[in-house]
C-alpha cells in the first residue's frame, strides 16, 4: 500500500457516476478496482459511471445474482476494454473444508466460477471492477486501486428518553458519501495526481 492516498466528497449520485467515469479514463488493461462500503453507499453509481466512461453502451446493474458480468467498451484511448464487473457479497459462505480459512474459500468459489485467473492476471485489454472484495484484496490484486466508499450516520435516531443516542446512530441513504482511493502496488503510481488534474 501507498501513502499516496486521496480522499473526496461526493455530494450526489450524479458526482458519483462523474467521479466513476474519471477514474475510468484513467485505466488500462491489467487494472484490478476493489470497490467496498455498506450497502446503499453508491458502489454500483460508481460502476455505472465508471462503465459510461468507458463506452459501455449496456446498462451496468449490480451482479449480485450472477456474480459477474462481462462488458466491453474503449479506453480513453481508443482500445478494446473487457470490463469484468464482479460483485462478491455472496462469496465466503460458512462451508470450509478442514483446515481453509476465510480467504482459501473465496479463492476455491472464485476458482470454481472460472474468475480466479482473471483476477491474478486481467488480460491486456481486461479491466476487474470487484465490488464487495475487500476481504480478498491481498491474496487476490496485489496491484490494484482500493475505492472505499463511506455514506453518512443518521445521527438523528432518538433514544427512548427523546435525545439523540450516539449508539443508535444508522447509515442513511441521504447525505454525503465521501470516496478514499487507496493506490496500492508500483501500478497505480502517480495514479492520484493524474486524476486530481483529470
Amino acid at each position: 500500500m501507498t501513502d499516496d492516498c486521496l480522499t473526496l466528497p461526493v455530494p450526489t449520485g450524479d458526482s458519483m457516476k462523474n467521479l466513476g467515469a474519471r477514474v475510468a479514463r484513467l485505466v488500462r488493461g491489467g487494472d484490478v478496482l476493489l470497490l467496498s462500503g455498506p450497502l446503499g453507499a453508491g458502489k454500483t453509481t460508481f460502476a455505472q459511471g465508471f462503465g459510461a466512461g468507458l463506452e459501455i453502451k449496456e446498462p451496468i446493474v449490480s451482479p449480485t445474482f450472477t456474480i459477474a458480468r462481462e462488458l466491453d467498451g474503449r479506453f480513453a484511448d481508443g482500445s478494446p476494454a473487457h470490463l469484468i464487473h464482479v460483485d462478491a457479497y455472496r462469496l465466503g459462505g460458512d462451508d470450509y473444508a478442514p483446515g481453509q480459512d476465510t480467504v482459501g474459500r473465496l479463492l476455491d468459489e472464485l476458482e470454481s466460477l472460472g474468475l480466479d485467473e482473471e483476477l491474478e492476471d486481467p488480460g491486456e485489454h481486461s479491466v476487474v471492477l470487484m465490488e464487495w472484495g475487500e476481504q480478498m484484496a491481498s491474496a487476490l490484486a496485489p496491484e490494484r486501486l482500493e475505492v472505499h466508499i463511506d455514506r453518512a450516520l443518521d445521527e438523528t435516531v432518538s433514544g427512548a428518553d427523546g435525545d439523540a443516542d450516539d449508539d443508535s446512530a444508522t447509515l442513511t441513504a441521504d447525505g454525503m458519501r465521501t470516496v478514499r482511493f487507496v493506490p496500492c502496488g508500483p501500478r497505480w503510481g502517480g495514479f492520484i495526481g493524474r486524476l486530481n488534474a483529470d
